[in-house]
């Protein structure tokens, strides 16, 4: 079992930068792959970041490459997302999540077995 709390939202402007944080519980937790998922109101929840269960491998979705970045530290269990040159079109919450599969890059929302609540990032123009 593992509980994920995300943290560190808010609102900026455009063009400014946020730090996202996922703390998890659980001794197991340097044994699953990490994602980040976000969800605007009346769309559905899309992938953004995907990092390996040792942090060997990441993968971003078009719309975050070059300006987010993933990184997890196993010995602090938690989970980063990097958000620089922030746009309007970020807004969303901003969900964590862990995936004990044995398949690397993981894009799709059922390819996670464990979520967190979610924090708001709302980007002002």
């Amino acid at each position: 079992q593992v509980q994920l709390v995300e943290s560190g939202g808010g609102l900026v402007q455009a063009g400014g930068s946020l730090r996202l944080s996922c703390a998890a519980s659980g001794r197991t937790f340097s044994s699953y792959h990490m994602g980040w998922f976000r969800q605007a109101p009346g769309k559905e929840r899309e992938f953004v970041a995907t990092i390996s269960w040792n942090g060997d491998y990441t993968y971003y979705a078009d719309s975050a490459k070059g300006r987010f970045t993933i990184s997890r530290d196993n010995a602090e269990i938690t989970v980063y997302l990097q958000m620089n040159s922030l746009k309007p079109e970020d807004t969303a919450v901003y969900y964590c999540a862990a995936s004990g599969s044995g398949r690397y890059y993981l894009t799709r929302v059922n390819d996670y077995t464990y979520w967190g609540q979610g924090t708001q990032v709302t980007v002002s123009s």
